[in-house]
């Protein structure tokens, strides 16, 4: 039996699927429905990257949702017939032979077939200033950072779907939006372009192609060649005001870790057949990563379903020739789940967590090992307010959480504020400035998780680095409780400081603290400062903000 004795069985699967987009999420639902065990993994965050979308619109039978919504669902569905998950950067793959190996920061786990749903992540442009200006004017996610142009002026790099949706979405903020189109014309559907080209807060300009950005601090001036007549133009801010550029041109597939083994195209997209198989064995692909003419989540969903239909027939096939076999999944019961999610959309208005919600959150209080105190720090405005409710009624689900006012009259540079402190009032390090809700809920849940034990767990280089910070240490990660990629960052931030207490993690939604987003010009999210003088934007893992630390 091929390396029968090599791998632990507990770790065997039928299929891994790497990826946890709806490509992934969708095959891993048609597989485990089928009693096949399947393992997803992702590196950042379940939903891929449609989570950014703030409306979804075109999806068949559904009306209306949003991407990170529509995801969700799709996951419970596919945990319900018992699919795993986990959060895990996949580092190796050894593809030969009957049982494959895939090596992640969490160890290695064991498979018949793989599925490679790797997605893509979007593409820079490469003009003068763009990469100088990311966080600070130039920007890639209307989600995440449009809200930090409010009454500026915009303009949107690109003509596809993207660039004609998010445009759209930018008018919310934006004073007035102009669109940079290379081609001569929207690449993407008319329909999908016409609202752009009707709505009286956008400008567009074909033929266009951006050469330099500049300013100091922000955006002030943008250079862009018609490229038909060949003139320049130069837009200037007026005095002391500042500008935002959104690129969305298109995506670059993620596909280095199989560079050189699975065959892709000149692109770098993944090359399979009509049954979306690959050149390898028992190796298939879907989703955004694959070479396909249309990159929506309706063609991910089909990528997945076809790909796991032809890979039970694989493992099948495999499991008769050696006798080789995973565990059966563990279901949880298809029609409970759906009538949880239906007493969700059922949930009384004003209700701060639905039932479901309740239960998970009493499941995890109930683990820690220490009782915590919710501080607050709060000062005149309506959103201390809301902060004491919220903090109120979490503690209210577990008689391991108290909430003491400590400063009623604080501060605006602190309030509102919630420090997380053990039971014996000793700080942990871990505190939000702001209301965690929004896509920031979780992570803060995550930290008094983190901070009262026992924690998450965490691999064994990462936690020796951790130690061995000697100095104070103080990490402020900037957020927007829209942006979808802030969560990680923050739940990295505060795993290192539960673990050290020679390092503090405070997180601040930049919504109320609008004087720290001007001393440090925070354009966009997440934004970290090391003791207020090292900056950096973007997702961070636990190993690249001790990087940072490190510097």
């Amino acid at each position: 039996m091929e390396k029968k004795q090599k791998y632990d069985t507990d770790k065997l699967y039928d299929v891994i699927v790497i990826g946890g987009g709806p490509a992934g999420l969708t095959a891993a639902l048609y597989l485990a429905r089928a009693k096949y065990r399947v393992l997803v993994l992702e590196k950042e965050q379940f939903g891929g990257q449609i989570t950014i979308t703030h409306e979804v619109v075109n999806y068949p039978g559904i009306g209306r949702t949003s991407g990170k919504k529509l995801t969700e669902t799709i996951q419970r569905q596919a945990d319900a017939f018992g699919a795993e998950f986990l959060l895990a950067a996949v580092k190796s793959l050894d593809l030969n032979g009957d049982v494959k190996t895939v090596g992640t920061d969490k160890g290695d786990y064991y498979c018949l077939g793989i599925l490679l749903a790797t997605g893509a992540h979007p593409r820079t442009v490469g003009f003068k200033g763009e990469e100088e200006h990311k966080g600070r004017g130039v920007a890639y996610c209307a989600t995440c950072d449009g809200e930090f142009f409010t009454g500026k002026e915009v303009f949107v790099v690109g003509g596809g779907f993207a660039a004609a949706e998010e445009s759209v979405f930018l008018t919310k903020f934006a004073k007035h939006v102009t669109i940079l189109i290379r081609e001569d014309d929207f690449t993407c559907a008319a329909a999908v372009a016409e609202p752009a080209r009707k709505h009286e807060k956008i400008t567009i300009l074909t033929n266009t192609v951006v050469e330099e950005v500049s300013g100091d601090g922000g955006l002030d001036s943008i250079r862009y060649q018609n490229t038909v007549t060949g003139k320049i133009t130069e837009y200037r801010a007026e005095d002391g005001e500042t500008f935002g550029v959104f690129v969305f041109a298109g995506y670059a597939p993620a596909t280095d870790l199989i560079n050189g083994v699975v065959k892709l195209n000149e692109q770098g997209y993944i090359i399979t057949d009509s049954e979306q198989r690959t050149n390898i064995e028992g190796v298939y692909a879907a989703g955004d990563v694959c070479i396909k003419p249309l990159r929506q989540v309706v063609t991910a969903t089909g990528d997945g379903a076809l790909a796991a239909t032809e890979l039970e027939k694989y493992v099948a096939a495999v499991q008769r020739r050696t006798g080789i076999s995973a565990k059966s999944p563990v279901a949880k019961g298809y029609e409970s789940v759906m009538s949880e999610l239906h007493e969700e959309a059922s949930e009384e208005p004003g209700e701060l967590f639905s039932s479901e919600m309740k239960a998970q959150l009493r499941s995890v209080f109930e683990k820690m090992q220490q009782n915590v105190i919710l501080k607050l720090y709060l000062d005149e405005r309506l959103v201390s307010r809301e902060l004491e409710n919220y903090m109120q009624t979490l503690a209210s689900l577990s008689d391991k959480l108290t909430v003491e006012v400590e400063d009623s009259h604080a501060s605006s540079e602190i309030a509102p504020c919630v420090k997380i402190c053990l039971g014996d009032k000793a700080e942990t390090g871990l505190a939000f400035h702001g209301v965690p809700g929004g896509h920031e809920f979780t992570s803060f849940v995550l930290g008094i998780y983190n901070a009262a034990g026992p924690g998450q767990a965490i691999d064994e280089e990462s936690r020796k680095l951790i130690e061995s910070i000697r100095q104070p240490t103080d990490i402020k990660v900037l957020v927007s409780l829209s942006c979808t990629m802030c969560p990680d960052t923050v739940v990295a931030a505060q795993q290192i400081a539960a673990k050290n207490p020679n390092v503090r993690a405070e997180v601040y939604d930049l919504q109320h603290f609008e004087g720290l987003k001007k001393r440090h010009n925070v354009m966009s999210v997440p934004c970290i400062l090391i003791n207020d003088s090292t900056v950096s934007f973007g997702k961070k893992n636990i190993s690249q903000i001790l990087e940072l630390i490190g510097r």
